[in-house]
């Protein structure tokens, strides 16, 4: 479809024939995810009614998700394999211009700034150390204890840029960065709280990232559980998958929309969720 075939067919969107303006969206609806470009400009520049202007903006967010939608199916039928791009995925639900390469940019410099102070032959701790030296002293990460449940806490873009974010925001950053050092730092899924561990071979221990990279052993996890008084189970201990993060952080974006009321938000994202709850092709 050219452009002016295009332009032609959203200036139907003001017919006064409901059909024909049902048809028209239908039609745009079909083009998918490439004619977004041309109904922006089109928002930009054509004198519409208030209405047509409001019919476009909801057009540009459906088609808008279903590419999030799309993406989200090609992570995981890809095996969910790279969590920042599932991290990226997320956040393209609310910011769809977000670009990959540029997030890939900062990591790459948050990796150099790091291995600048880094010895792989480092005792285990004393990398952890070093991590959380840059980390916190130099890249001024932080918990945004302020807005907890803020939406843009699970929005990787927005964590980047503010430096303040929730337990598993900052945790994805943290072992994002230290497995590009080659360092064994997995995610691990307690009850209200996200950590990490490091795990090799006959050592491990635990890392609190929104408690400023605070070192703990697996004693001091039997005590939370039991402070929560939950049956102990090898999950709360355990390295999880890259799927169980991402599924963690769109129940913190449900949890968000919920608190500000937004009804649409939540059903939204729960559809993402159940993206990541369906069987493999096989």
């Amino acid at each position: 479809m050219t452009e002016q075939e295009i332009k032609a067919l959203v200036s139907l969107l003001d017919d006064d024939d409901k059909e024909v303006s049902r048809l028209v969206e239908r039609e745009i609806r079909q083009q998918g995810g490439k004619i977004i470009p041309f109904l922006e400009n089109e928002w930009e520049s054509a004198g519409f009614s208030p209405d047509v202007q409001r019919k476009i903006e909801e057009l540009i967010h459906e088609l808008q998700y279903e590419l999030t939608l799309e993406r989200l199916t090609n992570w995981y039928n890809g095996g969910a394999v790279d969590l920042l791009e599932g991290l990226w995925i997320v956040a393209t639900y609310q910011y769809p211009d977000l670009s990959l390469e540029k997030i890939r940019a900062d990591f790459e410099q948050f990796y150099y700034e790091t291995w600048l102070e880094f010895k792989i032959d480092m005792h285990p701790i004393d990398q952890i150390r070093a991590l959380n030296h840059v980390f916190f002293s130099k890249l001024k990460f932080g918990s945004n204890t302020k807005n907890f449940h803020s939406a843009g806490n699970s929005m990787i873009n927005v964590v980047l840029e503010t430096k303040k974010g929730n337990p598993i925001s900052l945790c994805c950053i943290y072992m994002i960065i230290a497995q590009r050092l080659n360092m064994p730092v997995y995610g691990v899924n307690l009850p209200n709280l996200f950590v990490l561990t490091y795990k090799q071979d006959s050592i491990q221990f635990y890392i609190n990232v929104f408690n400023k990279g605070l070192v703990f052993m697996r004693s001091d996890i039997d005590h939370y559980i039991a402070q929560l008084n939950l049956k102990s189970n090898e999950t709360f201990y355990q390295p999880c998958s890259n799927l169980d993060i991402l599924k963690r952080v769109l129940r913190n974006l449900t949890l968000a929309f919920e608190k500000t009321g937004d009804t649409d938000k939540v059903n939204e994202i729960e559809k993402m969720a159940l993206i990541l709850n369906e069987p493999l092709p096989e």
